[in-house]
């Protein structure tokens, strides 16, 4: 058996954060083999996949770019990208999916959402680039001597976050400038891949962080873009990591008031609202018995204390999806009467994804250039799940992370009458809808959709795929109805262990 105890403000470090046709289009030059060519790069077939997902056809290169492109002679690295072709003859503009994190690669997350791009993908090829940093494209891991990254770590005080980051540093600094790993050298990236295809414009599609860098390469190359999709909008003004705690704690009121309003939920389990406050003050007093309960994944039986930490990360990461938010009702109810294997168990299986999924490294690189210098502990935050540990974790983080000057007007708006389409999820805890709102409020061409019931990214979401294609076709968000929205409802609270009332 093993034991292992967590804290919460580093398991949330992350935060966040998965066929072809048989013919080749105009501008696809298909070689005899099969594999593809696209202006300048040779692309070779290939298979992406996810766990959880099936695995997606695609058409895979490497492309050369120059780590700081201040000094393009200077140290190049190689980025991961990927080509969906076209099922039918090919607009000249492509789909490029941005992904999230910061710290998420594009090609290893992207058969999570295939299917949101099916419509899409009918009339325009679709490209993945991982961001430099990440995934195939020069990846900056973090691990300690045991090969566990910062979401592993036994201490997660601030202290020994900073010394597990120094250690990280003076790994990856041999073969990498840590400066050179932030939002505005991914969109140059994106640039340089554009130009190297041959593609006129690009219709950018950003999720969640992936729209802070979807609106950068817009403001930055105008003539090179025609469209930009925002799922989960991060607006240019937010200070990563600083609202999380406040933005948490609005979104699991609005789901313990569903459990209130459900008279199953409530009778049966009681108020959640009531019992997280006791159910959390009794994992902090730390005087609990291990608890025996077997991994999710891998069947195996562990053992471990119940800590806070994996309270915190299942309230912050289930309330992601609405569907899984339904069952704190029921974890809470279960942990305030003493069973607490089900929140490890749950805890466990989210703990265990997300810290593969992000390049830490990258994730510090863009959080300590961008956004560190402006996070500050909020008197408000005191006492809410998250608290203001977060912030606390990033800043001793960033004492020891190379950082670059931020680009001059980075927290200015996108402005201008470029077509954008914004989506959110009505009980997103990261990206609350207000974020769209404020967003397109800059935009002459800009609309913004809410998903009614739904979580963190909603691209994927009932008749959303449909009306993310429509806007790419036309480029125009106001012609489209939306009225197909409105037959959303979120997952009803469980009322037991047989899910929620008929």
């Amino acid at each position: 058996m093993r034991r292992r105890a967590s804290t919460p403000a580093a398991l949330l470090a992350a935060a966040l954060m998965m066929a072809l046709a048989g013919c080749s289009p105009p501008g696809n030059d298909a070689t005899a083999d099969g594999d593809l060519r696209k202006g300048d790069i040779a692309f070779e077939s290939c298979s992406l996949s996810a766990v959880g997902a099936r695995a997606v056809e695609a058409q895979c290169a490497g492309f050369t770019v120059p780590e700081d492109h201040q000094a393009p002679d200077g140290r190049q690295i190689e980025l991961a990208i990927a080509l969906l072709p076209a099922k039918s003859p090919a607009e000249p503009d492509p789909v490029v999916m941005i992904a999230g994190g910061p710290g998420q690669s594009a090609l290893e997350s992207y058969p999570t959402v295939a299917a949101a791009f099916a419509d899409v993908n009918r009339a325009r090829d679709v490209l993945l680039v991982d961001a430099r940093g990440t995934g195939g494209s020069h990846p900056l891991h973090c691990k300690d001597e045991d090969g566990d990254n910062a979401f592993g770590a036994e201490d997660m005080t601030p202290g020994a976050m900073r010394a597990f980051t120094g250690r990280c540093r003076d790994a990856l600094a041999a073969g990498s400038d840590l400066r050179r790993y932030g939002t505005m050298d991914h969109v140059r990236d994106l640039e340089l891949v554009r130009q190297a295809i041959d593609a006129p414009r690009l219709n950018l599609v950003g999720i969640s962080y992936g729209t802070r860098v979807a609106q950068q390469y817009a403001k930055a190359f105008p003539q090179s873009t025609r469209s930009v999709v925002l799922d989960g909008v991060v607006p240019n003004s937010m200070v990563l990591g600083q609202e999380h705690a406040r933005n948490l704690e609005q979104a699991l009121d609005a789901q313990f008031a569903r459990c209130r309003e459900e008279p199953a939920c409530v009778g049966n389990l009681g108020d959640p609202a009531l019992q997280l406050p006791a159910v959390r003050a009794a994992l902090e007093a730390g005087d609990l018995a291990t608890v025996s309960y077997r991994d999710p994944v891998s069947g195996e039986w562990l053992e471990e204390t119940p800590t806070f930490g994996h309270l915190a990360i299942l309230l912050r990461m289930f309330s992601y999806q609405p569907a899984a938010a339904a069952t704190l009702p029921l974890l809470l109810h279960d942990a305030a009467n003493g069973r607490y294997a089900p929140l490890l168990a749950q805890s466990r299986m989210l703990m265990a994804s997300l810290g593969d999924q992000m390049a830490h490294g990258m994730q510090l690189s863009v959080i300590c250039t961008e956004d560190v210098s402006e996070m500050a502990a909020l008197p408000g935050d005191d006492g809410s799940v998250l608290g203001n540990e977060m912030v606390a974790l990033f800043q001793a983080q960033c004492d020891a992370w190379p950082t670059a000057p931020r680009a001059d007007g980075f927290r200015d708006p996108l402005a201008g009458d470029l077509p954008v389409l914004a989506i959110s999820g009505e009980f997103d805890p990261v990206t609350p809808p207000h974020y769209g709102d404020e967003v397109v409020a800059h935009l002459a061409r800009g609309r913004h959709l809410v998903a009614s019931g739904q979580g963190h990214n909603v691209i994927g979401t009932g008749c959303m795929p449909k009306l993310f294609a429509q806007f790419v076709e036309r480029a125009d968000a106001q012609d489209i109805d939306a009225t197909c929205l409105d037959r959303l409802a979120p997952a009803p609270p469980f009322a037991g262990y047989y899910g929620w009332e008929p």
